[in-house]
């Protein structure tokens, strides 16, 4: 089964889109715009220069001087912030008072009250903050739950998900660094945590994990076991030093699906219980991840209830990383 969402993404109004930050994900993103024939409208960064080597690169229509004045602008309508997880929060407050839309990277926010408040400043200036987590938008999961949700696959009883990148052993970089929120739970934990709770009835009330911590203090590898009312559980492995394949395997009475390198993924394999039958489906395409995500809020600032639900999973999920990191007892200067 093949679907193409290829063409038309978006069939909601286009947005004015201004982006803060000019790291890799920033630069994916305008690539993807690029695939749909469109550009920025706006970039920030702390980096005068690195903004402008940005917006001659991907055709900027525009660079502000200053990050504050991309959020003031009446020229920009929603902004797709690209900063460190750490920083969100700083700018979140400021945007959606300024009342723009918000597209924001993974982590969302550190915390949950942190998201708490980003959601209730959303809620007052009558905008849409939305989670870029790449899970949340890809077409094959949409038709995974489809399916799912019709009894096709009968009840989801099990998920297990892996996730390991091997990151240079240096204590300074993102990725072990607290100083920049460091860690493997808010870096890759979220993409397995997110795709484990889409595919469960509700959030889980059971949390178990073990974790070894980086010299550093913050997690390294861990193991994580959740199970909801419903009795589905969960079972994940992180870890930023040795590599994994990114696999998930959701086991249903019927059938289990198997997606590999699942945060981008446009194709899965079910394997039917009864018969051992192979179904290959397909949806979507890898290379517009991120043109879905901007299609999914601007479809949410035209008044679309199942872009604007999204949230639901998203605040389960920081929930549960909130929960894990406090059993940790791990804390970011931030949160100091």
């Amino acid at each position: 089964m093949e679907q193409d969402n290829t063409i038309s993404i978006g069939t909601a109004p286009h947005l004015r889109w201004g982006v803060i930050g000019c790291g890799v994900i920033a630069n994916q993103m305008a690539e993807a715009l690029a695939l749909e024939g469109r550009t920025l409208a706006g970039v920030a960064n702390r980096t005068l220069p690195k903004a402008q080597a940005f917006a001659e690169r991907h055709h900027v229509q525009r660079v502000y001087e200053s990050i504050d004045e991309l959020i003031q602008s009446p020229d920009i309508d929603a902004i797709w912030l690209t900063t460190p997880h750490n920083t969100h929060i700083q700018y979140l407050r400021p945007a959606l008072a300024a009342g723009k839309h918000v597209l924001c990277e993974k982590s969302i926010t550190l915390n949950s009250s942190e998201l708490d408040e980003a959601r209730w400043l959303a809620t007052q200036n009558n905008v849409q903050l939305m989670d870029a987590n790449t899970i949340l938008h890809m077409p094959l999961y949409r038709e995974l739950l489809r399916r799912a949700e019709s009894g096709e696959f009968g009840p989801m009883n099990l998920a297990q998900l892996n996730f390991g990148s091997y990151k240079e052993y240096n204590m300074s970089n993102r990725f072990f660094n607290p100083k920049l929120a460091g860690g493997a739970l808010l870096d890759i934990g979220v993409y397995s945590l997110t795709l484990a709770r889409l595919f469960m009835k509700s959030g889980p009330n059971d949390v178990v994990s073990i974790m070894n911590s980086a010299p550093t203090g913050v997690d390294e590898t861990s193991g994580i076991v959740m199970r909801n009312p419903e009795g589905q559980m969960a079972v994940l492995s992180l870890t930023l030093h040795s590599k994994q394949p990114k696999r998930a395997m959701l086991s249903f009475d019927k059938c289990y699906i198997e997606v590999m390198e699942y945060p981008r993924a446009d194709s899965a394999k079910i394997v039917w219980t009864e018969d051992g039958r192979v179904e290959e489906v397909h949806a979507g395409k890898t290379p517009y991840a991120l043109c879905y995500e901007m299609a999914d809020m601007e479809s949410a600032v035209a008044g679309d209830e199942t872009a604007r639900g999204l949230m639901r999973y998203t605040v389960d999920v920081m929930s549960v990383m909130t929960r894990l990191r406090n059993d940790w007892q791990i804390k970011y200067p931030e949160e100091m």
